[in-house]
């Protein structure tokens, strides 16, 4: 199924890009609050179409954006189902037609007939290959996982484009939490910290590879508007799922008044679990494997006029 073709409102922004290795050390040392056993290195990208990873492309480097794309408020307080965007404007609004796609996003209603979590992945052009997975809460309230091989989805998006080429990439590990924050939050903290003044945004992929995590899965669209927070979290379903899960992932340090999601993280696995990643709940026992690129420029693509902050974890 497709739709017409629209042209929505890009705001474009260069994101600040630290020098790799200084950023390493950076990540090495601050991580160490937050987990027992932490090593970060700058490595050449693993082959991320083997598994376990199984995603669409080979890497996630050459020419890195992030795109943030609708928001929130099309979703709360009542959905905007005239929101239907398409990966292939995308792709046009990125520079690259043949583009490789990671991240997080609902998805494509119109074409599912409910709501869904998306977990983006997938490569245009030439290379075409469509590995994108949907979770939806089922008439038993379960969980409902799987493949998803279409180019459209609704109401938002946070996303890595890339040109899915192997390449440097930052190989963060992380195991035993000892703090409160999650594998993304405590990322985000330590960059906040060293760059208070310079936006820097990665996206990426990661695995929890041992322990349990908290999930939230989009049941379907509400009868009644959501006002505040707490609507939002009586609205959701909310899992502990098993690792190993893989995580697509996009954050920023800070938001410099482009009305970003700070962070955004979505997971599948090859057992039938999925859905966006509150926090791991067995922090003795998690064990976190990602790579990560340092994005250079941040597109906002078709901005809500009107915002709020509910519904943002």
């Amino acid at each position: 199924m497709t739709t017409e073709k629209k042209k929505y409102s890009v705001e474009s922004k260069v994101l600040y890009q630290p020098e790799s290795t200084a950023l390493c050390t950076i990540l090495n040392d601050g991580l160490k609050k937050n987990f027992q056993h932490v090593v970060v290195a700058e490595v050449d990208c693993p082959d991320l179409t083997e598994s376990p990873w199984c995603l669409a492309a080979k890497g996630i480097c050459g020419s890195p954006k992030l795109l943030d794309v609708g928001g929130v408020p099309n979703l709360i307080p009542t959905p905007r189902k005239e929101k239907i965007y398409r990966f292939d404007e995308l792709a046009e609004m990125a520079g690259n037609q043949d583009a490789y796609f990671l991240g997080a996003g609902a998805a494509g209603f119109h074409i599912l007939g409910g709501n869904a979590e998306m977990m983006a992945n997938l490569r245009l052009g030439k290379e075409e290959c469509i590995e994108t997975y949907v979770a939806s809460v089922n008439k038993e309230g379960e969980c409902d996982l799987k493949k998803f091989p279409e180019k459209e989805f609704g109401l938002l998006g946070n996303f890595l484009a890339s040109e899915g080429l192997q390449g440097k990439v930052i190989k963060i590990c992380a195991k035993t939490r000892i703090g409160e924050d999650n594998f993304i939050q405590s990322i985000r903290n330590v960059s906040k910290e060293a760059f208070p003044n310079n936006m820097i945004g990665l996206g990426g992929v990661f695995m929890i590879k041992s322990g349990k995590a908290r999930l939230h899965v989009m049941p379907c669209f509400s009868e009644s508007p959501l006002i505040t927070d707490e609507d939002v979290e009586n609205w959701l379903k909310f899992y502990e799922m098993s690792s190993p899960l893989i995580c697509l992932s996009v954050f920023y340090n800070y938001d410099e008044g482009m009305d970003l999601r700070i962070d955004h993280t979505h997971c599948f696995s090859h057992h039938g679990e999925g859905g966006h990643y509150h926090h791991d709940t067995t922090p003795s026992a998690v064990e976190y494997e990602g790579y990560f690129v340092v994005a250079e420029e941040l597109l906002r693509v078709d901005r809500p006029k009107q915002t709020h902050s509910v519904g943002r974890d």
